[in-house]
């Protein structure tokens, strides 16, 4: 049986002894194998969790896995079906826009040429002004018709008579009791001028034909002159005469 002597050191509890250790001489290369110790077993644990949430379904039945990708691959050909939808709804609703601007823009143009072609708009386009001076006072009803006619014939979308009167279809001339035009009930005096809107060139040979207007002004002693140019300006619309006047 062994005997502590009395003068010998009591026993070191577990901390005194770490921390004993710990100031002996190398004690610090320990301490950074503690550090790194430390440091790998966080690491492991990191790993560990990470590895429980990648294998949430590895212990899954393969029946249920099935029935997993059955529902992922339903849910996926639904998504596409309905973007594929989407995509028709749109397309159809741009064509549908794009019908409807130009089904507009056509029905404008359409409106526009009918009302220049029936007196009910004012027209601006290239043409032909054309003057008649009778200083006899010979030009009347035969050569002045003559000259809308051979206008029309040649294409004239709209014509004016002395910046006033608009000529449409339905459009009467007159000789006046004291001279001058009666061209639907308004009594002009000449010099007449006439402006007609379309192709310079063809309606100035339309009234040049040998024959035509211009021969026949000239034979009663009226003088013509034609300017062509690319901004004729008819101002005057058609009115509906008044049937209580």
């Amino acid at each position: 049986m062994s005997t502590v002597p009395p003068d010998a050191d009591p026993p070191m509890e577990g901390r005194e002894r770490l921390l004993t250790a710990l100031r002996r001489p190398g004690s610090r290369s320990q301490i950074t194998v503690g550090v790194l110790l430390a440091i790998l077993g966080f690491a492991a644990v990191v790993q560990l969790q990470a590895d429980r949430t990648d294998d949430t379904y590895v212990g899954a039945r393969q029946s249920d896995l099935i029935q997993l990708i059955n529902q992922l691959s339903l849910a996926s050909r639904r998504a596409d079906d309905q973007i594929a939808k989407l995509e028709r709804t749109r397309a159809s609703l741009r064509n549908d826009t794009v019908s409807r601007r130009t089904a507009i823009q056509r029905a404008r143009e359409e409106g526009n040429t009918l009302g220049i072609l029936a007196g009910t708009v004012p027209a601006v386009g290239p043409g032909v002004r054309i003057t008649v001076n009778d200083p006899k006072g010979s030009v009347g009803t035969d050569q002045v018709l003559n000259g809308i006619q051979e206008l029309r014939d040649a294409g004239a979308e709209a014509m004016e008579i002395n910046n006033s009167v608009r000529v449409i279809a339905s459009t009467w001339v007159k000789d006046g009791a004291n001279g001058g035009l009666v061209v639907d009930g308004r009594l002009l005096a000449p010099p007449y001028t006439i402006d007609a809107i379309g192709d310079p060139h063809t309606l100035a040979t339309a009234l040049n034909f040998r024959g035509g207007f211009v021969s026949g002004v000239e034979t009663v002693g009226g003088r013509v002159r034609i300017e062509e140019t690319q901004d004729v300006q008819i101002a005057s619309t058609f009115a509906e005469p008044d049937a209580n006047q």
